[in-house]
């Protein structure tokens, strides 16, 4: 048996025999581990709502077959001997691979998280989806590149100047592309923020609409006439938006008027009138009633009531009940409506 004592590279053949035995039993063994890791967490998953082991199962499917030879053949290596020089290669080597492998698993924790946050807001706001993508996109990039940096530190690389390079680079870029980024960090403030949804009727300054889609770059608005408006995300969160959708009941001011030559007594009654149709009207609430003021040619009151319901067609059938309930009573009291009228004066010249 002297050929297993013969040396190659410096250690026996009898200990490569050995380290690669050591290296196909590690890598079964992990082999093994893997794919009962992967089934047990699996079934866990289906039968609870936990997301832990659902990211675990995903992070496990992201360990490669080239990471488990190299840990496994760390271990075997460990049964030979290996000169300084290419034992420090070594070294560096396997650390590589971990910090690739780092970088798949968080890779695939970011993918997970997005997958699941999309499918959750998808009912709620659909829009949210493109933004969100855009999101992980730009976060799986960064970790890149924070993973690239990391090989270059660990091969020996100054990394300083190209870590400053590359902040000089960014403003650079931003400063060119400002308007496109701020369109794209305002696109991910309506996502985060919601000051609206699709579906949502916004007034933005004299226009108004129901939020139709969120872009990256605009937002599109089905105006009541017909016609799409669209809007620059960036100057929509600069503009007053008035969310409509957002009302939980609505405040309604009208006016009326009667003419003077009602009585006193009819004037006192109006207030009790109009209070008391409005408190019997379904879904409407009353807040005051009062004499407002003298006006030209009428005797001026004004109502204020709240629609438990937003829609505004609700808020117009409860006007139109209240409306001609009014008229109803006010011409079983002999109370008139007043309308613009104007009285001459005419004197006879004397003489």
């Amino acid at each position: 048996m002297d050929i297993l004592n013969t040396i190659y590279l410096g250690n026996t053949l009898q200990s490569w025999l050995v380290a690669v035995l050591i290296l196909a039993a590690v890598f079964a063994v992990l082999k093994i581990v893997q794919r009962a890791a992967i089934s047990r967490l699996t079934k866990l998953a289906a039968a609870t709502d936990n997301q832990i082991d659902d990211l675990l199962v995903t992070m496990l499917r992201q360990t490669k077959f080239f990471i488990l030879l190299v840990a496994s053949a760390y271990v075997a290596s460990y049964a030979v001997v290996l000169r300084p020089s290419v034992a420090a290669l070594w070294q560096k080597a396997v650390i590589l691979v971990l910090i690739v492998q780092g970088g798949l698993w968080a890779s695939a924790g970011v993918r997970f998280w997005l997958g699941r946050t999309i499918a959750r807001r998808m009912d709620q706001d659909a829009s949210s989806a493109t933004t969100l993508s855009l999101l992980g996109f730009v976060a799986r990039m960064v970790l890149w590149i924070i993973v690239f940096l990391l090989i270059l530190d660990n091969l020996g690389v100054n990394i300083t100047g190209l870590v400053a390079g590359l902040g000089i680079g960014g403003i650079a870029v931003a400063l060119a592309v400002q308007n496109i980024l701020g369109d794209l960090l305002a696109s991910l403030s309506i996502v985060l923020d919601k000051p609206f949804v699709i579906g949502d009727y916004i007034v933005v300054d004299a226009l108004s609409g129901t939020v139709e889609h969120i872009g990256l770059k605009t937002t599109r608005i089905r105006s009541l006439s017909g016609e799409q408006l669209i809007f620059s995300n960036n100057d929509l969160l600069k503009s007053r938006i008035r969310n409509y959708k957002r009302m939980e009941e609505r405040r309604i001011i009208f006016s009326f008027g009667v003419v003077y030559s009602t009585s006193p007594e009819k004037l006192e009654r109006i207030k009790a009138i109009v209070w008391d149709i409005i408190e019997k009207m379904p879904k409407a609430r009353p807040d005051r009633v009062h004499f407002k003021e003298f006006a030209d040619s009428s005797l001026n009151y004004e109502a204020v009531y709240f629609v438990s319901l937003p829609d505004y067609n609700v808020y117009m059938d409860v006007q139109e009940a209240i409306n001609l309930a009014i008229y109803r009573r006010f011409q079983e009291e002999g109370i008139a409506f007043a309308y613009p009228t104007q009285t001459i004066f005419l004197e006879r010249p004397t003489g």
